[in-house]
């Protein structure tokens, strides 16, 4: 593969983040957690937030979720101020544009796999015909068709995350941020996860930002975001061979 240099403001960025700052209190100081982030994610891009833990990566991830606020600056994820957003618009701005996938999945275990990937649609309250059509689609998408009534318990780790996926994707969001979906796999149910992911990304357009320092994700990524000790130390565009 070979690496270009990332230094050129996309036209069509659904993310742009402008010298944030984010600090939390830590006895009598402050630790400054994220210092002075400056970058955009572009419409479609495969990123990743690269680095050891401690460097901020799940900070941003959860700034940019709308999980969080900036202590200074801004964070703007499709032209919205994620500062100045009150409690219901970024509630509404989550459930309709932002897909999460974790690393403990958090599936509900008393839900079947159905029922968890239909629960995003009921906070929508999309009507039942187009709901049970989208939760089709999206368990068909990550081949999980013939499991659409097991539980969680019932399945297997690899088979719990592409519910996850599918949960994340059913809404089809402009965004999927992505916490270390991995760490919680072998390789092999690592790759085909990835490969999931990759295919959204491609078929639908969807944006996805990773935050990871697992090299199988990082081997996968279009773009490489190197955080260290709160700061951008490197971003790099890679082209996959």
């Amino acid at each position: 593969m070979s690496v270009v240099n990332q230094d050129m403001e996309s036209t069509q960025s659904v993310i742009t983040i402008r010298n944030l700052v984010k600090s939390f209190p830590m006895g009598n100081r402050e630790f400054v957690a994220l210092n002075g982030i400056n970058m955009q994610v572009a419409h479609g891009e495969f990123s990743g937030l690269v680095g050891p833990s401690g460097s901020g990566k799940t900070t941003l991830l959860n700034l940019v979720g709308t999980l969080d606020l900036p202590t200074e600056g801004e964070v703007l994820v499709l032209d919205q101020s994620v500062g100045h957003l009150s409690q219901k618009k970024a509630a509404r701005l989550r459930s309709q544009e932002i897909g999460f996938i974790f690393q403990t999945f958090n599936l509900l275990p008393v839900y079947s796999a159905f029922e968890n990937v239909e629960f995003p649609l009921l906070i929508q309250k999309m009507g039942a015909e187009k709901r049970k059509k989208a939760v089709v689609d999206a368990l068909e998408w990550v081949g999980l068709t013939d499991k659409a009534r097991s539980k969680p318990a019932q399945l297997s780790g690899g088979e719990c995350q592409r519910v996850a996926i599918a949960r994340a994707i059913v809404k089809k969001p402009e965004i999927i941020l992505a916490d270390e979906p991995t760490a919680n796999l072998d390789a092999e149910n690592s790759h085909h996860i990835l490969k999931t992911m990759l295919s959204i990304n491609r078929e639908m357009g969807t944006t996805f930002l990773f935050a990871t320092h697992d090299e199988k994700v990082i081997g996968y990524l279009g773009r490489i975001i190197k955080l260290v000790d709160g700061r951008i130390a490197s971003d790099e565009k890679v082209q996959l061979n």
